[in-house]
């Protein structure tokens, strides 16, 4: 059985940090490589940011914005990239919703509400009939995956879709591991994925009203008491997202490990499922005898 999970702030960023350290540790040589780029990168961008200086990017985003709403199937090309992203291992999703706040302001929603649910139940139907066999054989050998199936098949849909608003897997991962489990139907990944609403109407508010903040011409006409309302609403939306993720993460990993009618090593077992799912299990995973 594994060990009880910290718990407490300190104790829990900790143990996160060591679980970071030791993945890691574990990958290869090239994989090392490619988190010290990714880090450069953003050194870099960093540097890029600070010389350009925010004000210039921010209308320059926000003046291509305007043409791609200007463009007659801008919004299709939008939505046609949220569903692309929808598979893995591609990512983007929390970027391209705001995005569509950013050009299309609160309609952007319906573009990125609708898209997300066709990407979804594409990725869905593909990954489920395209890596059937792959799934039976991996979760043959996972003991992980045995417990996850047997807790969701036993609960249903009301942990289905705890399980899909929760930001732990991510939204690209989250469909292949809905996928990945075959007590889940396609419609009850489709009904789950509508309570995701909410969290793709705040990431469209927030990038409306990045919007609005990086127009020159916007902020040149108003006032300093609109222009700290808006900061503040920026600022208020980024923590309330990132507030109610932590919320509804800590809420899922709870509701499984304490599941009435089941050992608790197998909630263990099944939390760490959800956990620690990523790119590399179990579809597109290149060993499945792991």
């Amino acid at each position: 059985m594994s060990a009880s999970r910290p718990q407490g702030v300190i104790p829990v960023v900790k143990h996160y940090l060591k679980w970071a350290l030791r993945r890691y540790q574990k990958l290869h040589p090239l994989g090392k490589l490619f988190i010290w780029l990714v880090a450069l990168f953003y050194i870099c961008l960093g540097a890029f940011i600070i010389i350009v200086t925010p004000a210039r990017i921010a209308q320059y985003l926000y003046d291509k914005a305007k043409v791609l709403a200007e463009t007659r199937y801008g919004w299709l090309s939008i939505g046609a990239m949220i569903v692309l992203i929808s598979f893995p291992p591609l990512v983007g999703h929390t970027t391209l919703t705001t995005l569509c706040g950013f050009a299309y302001g609160m309609n952007g929603f319906f573009i990125s509400a609708t898209a997300s649910v066709v990407g979804s139940a594409a990725a869905f139907v593909a990954l489920r009939y395209l890596f059937s066999e792959r799934i039976r054989q991996w979760s043959a050998h996972n003991e992980k995956w045995q417990a996850l199936e047997s807790v969701i098949k036993a609960k249903g849909l009301p942990l289905i879709v705890l399980i899909r608003v929760s930001p732990l897997p991510p939204w690209v991962y989250s469909n292949s591991l809905f996928s990945s489990i075959e007590a889940v139907s396609l419609w009850q990944f489709v009904f789950a994925t509508f309570f995701v609403f909410p969290k793709l109407a705040l990431h469209t508010f927030i990038g409306s009203r990045v919007a609005a903040l990086s127009d020159g011409d916007q902020r040149d006409r108003m006032d300093t008491h609109t222009k700290v309302l808006n900061g503040v609403l920026v600022g208020g939306g980024l923590l309330i997202a990132v507030f109610t993720s932590w919320l509804i993460y800590t809420l899922v990993q709870n509701h499984i490990q304490k599941l009435e009618g089941f050992p608790s090593e197998v909630d263990e077992l099944a939390a760490e499922a959800i956990e620690q799912y990523d790119e590399e299990a179990p579809l597109l995973y290149s060993d499945t005898h792991s």
